[in-house]
């Protein structure tokens, strides 16, 4: 990772993190997106095999282009196109084809690393002070066929980046007694 110390702690990141769905014009650097995806690549994956694959999305007719993938159904998620970068997060499910992992590994597993390497690249953004979202909500296909991505390349998650002017308010939180169990649920 960069050798730039980030003065934001854990928790404070943990607890600040938000989804942020407005964006400034100010671009954000390569430098930013290096630290970003350095995060993101630490994340823990099964088995160590890594299965992730980010696609960073700069041009604006390609950023309107994950609009309209995003805005398929009912939801109009104009937000995606006003970031100066979006980060597709993709799941790699090539490499547990012939491990004892097998069907777990490419239903599962994959998308449990990508999503370990998506939360770790929020955190970091926070940190940065750059504004994130993470969008699930998308035409599948048509994002495949956007990103012209290869056999076995499922993209899970649009993360338009950028700066904001308007910092998020803290969403609610269940109480922790809705969630735990212990022995048994």
């Amino acid at each position: 990772m960069n050798s730039e110390k980030h003065h934001m702690d854990i928790f404070d990141a943990i607890n600040q993190r938000r989804c942020i769905r407005s964006y400034t014009k100010e671009e954000v650097t390569e430098g930013e997106i290096n630290v970003l995806l350095e995060a993101a690549i630490r994340a823990p994956s099964a088995g160590n095999r890594q299965t992730w694959s980010f696609v960073i999305v700069r041009k604006p007719e390609m950023i309107e282009k994950l609009y309209e993938a995003a805005s398929y159904s009912t939801q109009h998620q104009s937000f995606v196109k006003k970031a100066p970068v979006s980060i597709v997060v993709c799941a790699n499910v090539n490499p547990y084809k012939r491990i004892a992992y097998r069907e777990r590994g490419k239903n599962l597993f994959v998308i449990q690393d990508t999503a370990a390497a998506i939360q770790n690249l929020l955190l970091v953004a926070c940190a940065l002070d750059l504004a994130a979202c993470w969008v699930g909500l998308f035409d599948e296909e048509l994002v495949k066929e956007i990103l012209n991505l290869p056999k076995g390349i499922r993209p899970v998650a649009i993360i338009p980046i950028g700066h904001t002017k308007s910092k998020a308010k803290p969403t609610p939180r269940k109480p922790l007694e809705e969630f735990v169990y212990y022995e048994t649920f």
